[in-house]
């Protein structure tokens, strides 16, 4: 059987320095950060002295274009890392398919290896609602790798490449067997009894396009009458940058099934809602893991910190659902909501993909022009 690995490929303007690389994603593991790691071919009469560079800038931008006015600026670049790939070669902790490339392209061919700060934010876009839009807000990534003399210089776009490459977080390989779960309860003014609400999900983790159960059970104690239930998943973002914080409903269900709940009578029922990206696009303020005019878009996966970490200590956009459910007892009596969080991310590729580093060979490599508005997952990412 023949294993083909995709490699992605693109060359300066001036055809002088052509890149590839095996992984499009900076793969977070909480504990360490996965580099991304590929070729560049430069001939040796081109650099005449010069050396090439790699460098990471991460942008940020958490306002629109068009309010920029009187000074305003929502727009933040950082160098995050900035180094010279070493001419000499060096068989030692190169990955099985950048041997192969060096092997292919002989001496002009130098590997290297970009690994970013752990503290470095996720990729998150954020919808503005405007189809036309080519500056979407969030935060993005641009690998560049370029020749100058010293990396102080700032980089000509005709001896350089760039490619758009995101920093990402899956879901751990250990799923925990915790059921998230809650009771509330309520009592009203002037009337006796308690109105009593049992909330508890499936799982603590759900996959993107996975249905999310609700498992609710309602104990009515109390005078009042319950006339509806509205089950809601809700995705919270918090915008460092600027200290902002709001929350956007990305599904939701309401039903008079059982209702009403007259004084003195249970009911119990699972309640399915599914958050997809189709039903929440053009949407202000939903955040996504990529543009939405993108095919392989999702709703932006859950935000994990180290443990014994608060969530406030990550950087960039910070994202977290959970589901909300709600009791309406009508205009006078009010409602009693209960919510619930859980994690919404993708698989771990670990789970199900064995390792491409050090333990399979490659028949064949497949190369590919890297565009830059892609964002699908690197069929090479690593597992380590």
């Amino acid at each position: 059987m023949v294993s083909a690995v995709k490699v992605f490929k693109k060359t300066s303007p001036n055809g002088k320095v052509t890149a590839y690389l095996s992984r499009r994603d900076f793969v977070d593991h909480i504990t360490h950060t996965a580099p991304v790691d590929g070729v560049v071919v430069v001939e040796d009469e081109y650099l005449r002295g010069r050396r090439i560079f790699a460098r990471v800038a991460v942008a940020y931008r958490y306002g629109r274009p068009e309010d920029e006015v009187m000074g305003l600026n929502f727009f933040k670049e950082f160098e995050l890392v900035n180094n010279e790939v070493a001419l000499q070669r060096s068989d030692s902790d190169l990955s099985d398919i950048q041997k192969r490339l060096l092997s292919n392209f002989g001496a002009s061919a130098h590997p290297f290896s970009v690994i970013l700060p752990q503290q470095a934010p996720c990729s998150v876009f954020l919808d503005n609602g405007n189809d036309d839009t080519s500056q979407p807000m969030g935060v993005t990534y641009e690998l560049r790798l370029y020749v100058s003399e010293k990396k102080e210089e700032r980089p000509h776009k005709r001896n350089s490449v760039n490619f758009a490459v995101r920093r990402v977080q899956f879901a751990p390989l250990e799923i925990a067997s915790r059921r998230p779960h809650t009771l509330v309860s309520r009592g009203f003014t002037l009337s006796s009894g308690r109105l009593n609400l049992e909330l508890s999900l499936g799982r603590e983790i759900y996959n993107h396009g996975q249905p999310i159960e609700a498992h609710i059970s309602v104990n009515n104690g109390s005078k009042k009458t319950v006339k509806s239930i509205m089950v809601e998943v809700i995705q919270h973002v918090e915008v460092t940058m600027i200290s902002c914080q709001f929350n956007r409903v990305v599904a939701s269900l309401e039903s008079k099934e059982g209702c009403p709940i007259t004084p003195g009578n249970n009911f119990t029922k699972t309640y399915i809602v599914t958050p997809l990206v189709s039903t929440n696009k053009r949407r202000y303020g939903i955040a996504f893991e990529g543009h939405t005019k993108d095919q392989d878009v999702n709703l932006a996966s859950s935000t994990l910190v180290p443990m014994g970490k608060p969530a406030n200590d990550a950087l960039g956009i910070i994202v977290s659902y959970s589901v909300k459910v709600k009791l309406s007892c009508g205009a006078i009596g009010g409602e009693l909501s209960a919510d619930l969080p859980f994690k919404l991310m993708h698989p771990n590729p670990a789970a199900h993909k064995f390792p491409l580093r050090k333990s399979r060979s490659i028949d064949k490599i497949e190369f590919e022009e890297f565009a830059r508005l892609r964002r699908s997952f690197s069929m090479a990412d690593d597992q380590n």
